[in-house]
């Protein structure tokens, strides 16, 4: 997993009025969730406030990313968790960054990345990918860029299932179920069959 530097600093004051002005100044609230726990045994929650620019090449690319998170002077790693957009204009509202550690294992989400031509595909049909990633649980030393999956023997008609897919070193979170990427009949296709059964 590729890493990348982001630099923030502490938010003395939260609430809706110092949200508001914060966003005014072009800095977007967030929260460290670090790895020390409250009387909750809840994650310590730190405010911070991260400015858009920043921001911008950790949010808006397909990459996943190990983020060195500099505040204040003290540097931890973590990952993005959570993002919150306004559903208007489309710009980053809040963020939740969590922080990890080497021996304590992370669910994220990583890129799915479908390889070869599927044999339903060469007899006409068009591969659909279902999903654009799958929550897998690992240290996040061995989170890869991204899953790679071998559809080269995919049939017409056929899919992928989680179930069916296993990594090394990664516990696949997503539910077994869930279809990773098919390949359906096209009118085309349908036309071929016709006329095979025909003849």
């Amino acid at each position: 997993m590729k890493t990348i530097d982001v630099k923030g600093t502490l938010r003395a004051e939260t609430g809706k009025k110092s949200t508001r002005e914060l966003r005014k100044t072009d800095a977007v609230p967030c929260v460290l969730y670090g790895v020390e726990k409250d009387d909750k045994g809840l994650p310590v929650a730190t405010p911070i406030a991260v400015t858009n620019a920043e921001l911008r090449n950790l949010v808006y690319t397909p990459n996943i990313y190990l983020v060195n998170l500099a505040v204040d002077n003290k540097v931890c790693k973590a990952i993005l968790k959570d993002i919150q957009f306004d559903p208007v204009k489309d710009t980053i509202m809040h963020v939740d960054f969590y922080q990890v550690t080497e021996d304590k294992p992370i669910v994220m989400d990583v890129p799915v990345k479908l390889n070869g031509l599927a044999a339903g595909v060469r007899a006409g049909g068009k591969l659909v990918a279902q999903v654009r990633k799958l929550k897998v649980k690992a240290l996040y030393s061995d989170i890869p860029e991204k899953l790679d999956i071998d559809v080269t023997k995919l049939e017409l008609g056929k899919s992928i299932k989680v179930s069916e897919l296993s990594f090394d070193g990664l516990e696949l979170v997503t539910p077994a179920e869930v279809v990773v990427c098919s390949v359906r009949m096209t009118r085309a296709a349908r036309g071929a069959a016709a006329t095979e059964a025909e003849a």
